[in-house]
């Protein structure tokens, strides 16, 4: 059986842009496919305040899957939401193993500005983190695009550390990365390292005729990635082997 992990982005529960409805409805999508590990790269508020986060977290908690890696986006840091993120939902900074995978989170929002950044005293620990198991499948997921994504205008908000982080996760050859912020979802390979973005699952906020989405990524001794779209359908992104024994 392969594993199963699910990337949500973008959610913005209580904001104006939020659709409730269709929310519930990828929720029991994520529960019928019952996922081994849920990743949720940020942006779960719209305005980082403590009724969104209450509101939030009951959202969440709707979602059946005991390994979760939620990290926060740029607009749950904002009025000091980043300590309520550590209230309702945990270190800022994480690592997930589950059977020979490997997920290491990392926030990379600054309060109260859009900007991404990790920062170089971060890398210690991804460095760590992935150096422990390494013939692991690894992933590292954080807000921020570390690429440039099409579709979005002018760029802005690529993490201002974006090509050192990129060199340390190449060198440790990382196999994949998830992030959102753009609510564009989109694909890269980078020296073989994927690098998998997520469009907005439940909101309004969209671009162009792109619809709300979410992905769906499935390990054993292939790779198998998928979008799944608002309306149900189900797109495949990636189909490729995995050249490790270990998996």
């Amino acid at each position: 059986m392969p594993i199963k992990i699910i990337h949500l982005s973008d959610i913005h529960i209580a904001s104006p842009y939020f659709i409730p409805d269709m929310y519930d409805d990828v929720v029991r999508e994520i529960n019928d496919i019952e996922p081994d590990i849920v990743v949720i790269t940020g942006d779960l508020t719209n305005e980082g305040r403590l009724s969104e986060y209450e509101e939030a977290s009951r959202y969440i908690k709707k979602i059946k899957c005991k390994n979760m890696v939620i990290l926060p986006g740029n607009h749950d840091t904002r009025n000091a939401g980043y300590l309520l993120f550590e209230e309702y939902f945990g270190e800022r900074i994480k690592t997930l193993r589950y059977k020979n995978i490997t997920v290491v989170g990392v926030d990379s929002s600054e309060p109260d500005i859009d900007d991404g950044h990790i920062g170089r005293d971060k890398y210690p620990y991804i460095i760590d983190s992935f150096n422990q198991n390494k013939d692991d499948f690894k992933i590292f997921a954080l807000h921020h695009h570390v690429i440039p994504v099409p579709l979005c205008g002018r760029e802005r908000n690529v993490p201002t550390d974006a090509g050192d982080l990129l060199d340390v996760l190449d060198r440790l050859k990382i196999d994949m990365i998830l992030c959102g912020h753009r609510h564009v979802p989109w694909l890269w390979n980078l020296n073989d390292m994927i690098v998998l973005n997520a469009g907005t699952a439940s909101t309004s906020r969209t671009k162009g005729k792109i619809s709300q989405s979410y992905n769906y990524i499935e390990i054993d001794d292939f790779l198998k990635i998928y979008r799944i779209s608002s309306n149900g359908e189900k797109y495949i992104l990636l189909n490729r082997k995995i050249y490790k024994d270990e998996l």
